[in-house]
């Protein structure tokens, strides 16, 4: 299939534009399902830092605090401070938006705590991808400027890391819906017609994560090219 793409390298443009695009529709997606159900109230009115409070208790992790962040939609689950970390959009919030962006985040938290495979992993390849995603640049053009095809080679597995990465953030993120989804209903935090504005809400986020995929993939591909490209003029 790389063959196919080294005889035509503008095909690799267009499919790397392609998916930006994509992430753009995806994250503008994302941003109107929030806005959408943050307009939804549940009826219990108990605000999402309660309700991650009222889980983690559930599975017993007294020791993960829940604290609260500036942003919108910028909440994490921080396994190095042990904190499910909400933002201004959700901390708060009483709407069936928050409540499953909550429970997602405390998703993680016991994802960490049961010892899931896939976060694990993912987990190993932390500092790896971190050092990838801020010299694989840095790499790939002394390699292009000095015409020295071994530092492009480094900077295209170096970048290489980064695309593993979010590839193995997937089945981590996919999880985390699903837990929180399951709790959600399993603990009566929402009505079942509220569910719906939930489970939208994270199925709109999870399309961000593909999205991002896509581009590392496309951009990959074109740093392929580049370097086919070199060497062939070489």
């Amino acid at each position: 299939m790389l063959d196919f793409f080294y005889r035509n390298p503008g095909m690799a443009y267009f499919l790397m534009i392609a998916a930006v695009v994509f992430s753009y529709a995806m994250q503008a997606l994302v941003n109107s399902t929030f806005k959408r159900y943050s307009g939804v109230n549940s009826r219990s009115g108990v605000p999402a830092n309660v309700i991650a409070r009222q889980i983690l208790d559930s599975y017993g992790l007294y020791g993960v605090t829940v604290v609260h962040v500036n942003g919108m939609l910028s909440d994490h689950y921080d396994p190095r401070k042990n904190v499910v970390a909400l933002s201004d959009s959700t901390f708060f919030s009483t709407s069936v938006a928050a409540i499953g962006v909550a429970a997602h985040e405390v998703g993680h938290a016991v994802q960490h705590n049961t010892g899931y495979i896939p976060i694990k992993i993912r987990s190993i390849f932390v500092p790896i991808a971190q050092f990838g995603s801020k010299s694989w640049i840095v790499f790939f053009f002394l390699g292009m400027f000095f015409s020295l095809p071994f530092l492009l080679e480094i900077g295209v597995i170096l970048f290489g890391f980064v695309v593993l990465f979010q590839l193995l953030t997937l089945p981590v993120e996919f999880n985390a819906s699903r837990r929180a989804l399951k709790t959600i209903e399993a603990q009566f935090l929402l009505e079942r017609d509220e569910m719906a504005g939930a489970r939208k809400t994270l199925s709109a986020a999870a399309m961000t994560y593909i999205a991002g995929l896509m581009v590392a993939v496309t951009q990959l591909l074109r740093l392929l090219v580049l370097v086919n490209g070199r060497r062939r003029g070489d």
